[in-house]
């Protein structure tokens, strides 16, 4: 059983012929001719921006200061624009003022580089770079 080629079984085209009528003849009943259009009032309607090149749209218009002032108070760090810090991750760096004053003269915070003899003949021996160095 397992060896054997599986039949193919012969179309009808006169079977297949009404098949393809009776869809077509089942979407001519459902469909619908639209010709009036109007805006859903339950959807949110999204405003298309003018075209950036079109002399009609870019006709001068007076400035508006209250959009002025949002967008200038918008575009302000929030250290600026609020007292507090208004989340979690703001609180990090909010104050971001030195604890203690940092003073040059305090050997316990600051650790600068110090040259002596031998620090300098080292640095000199590495800024003339690898070849020279094993001479």
């Amino acid at each position: 059983m397992a060896g054997r080629p599986k039949e193919r079984v012969v179309t009808d085209e006169v079977h297949q012929n009404q098949i393809l009528q009776e869809l077509s003849l089942k979407e001519l009943r459902t469909q619908k001719l639209y010709t009036q259009y109007h805006v859903n009032p339950l959807r949110k309607v999204h405003r298309i921006t003018r075209k950036p090149m079109s002399w009609h749209d870019n006709l001068e218009e007076p400035a508006d200061a209250r959009f002025l002032n949002l967008i200038h108070h918008a575009a302000q760090g929030p250290r600026k624009k609020y007292p507090e810090a208004q989340t979690e991750n703001q609180e990090i760096g909010w104050d971001s003022d030195p604890l203690i004053d940092p003073e040059c003269s305090d050997h316990r915070l600051n650790h600068f580089r110090v040259y002596n003899d031998i620090t300098l003949y080292k640095a000199k021996m590495w800024s003339l770079g690898e070849d020279d160095r094993h001479k």
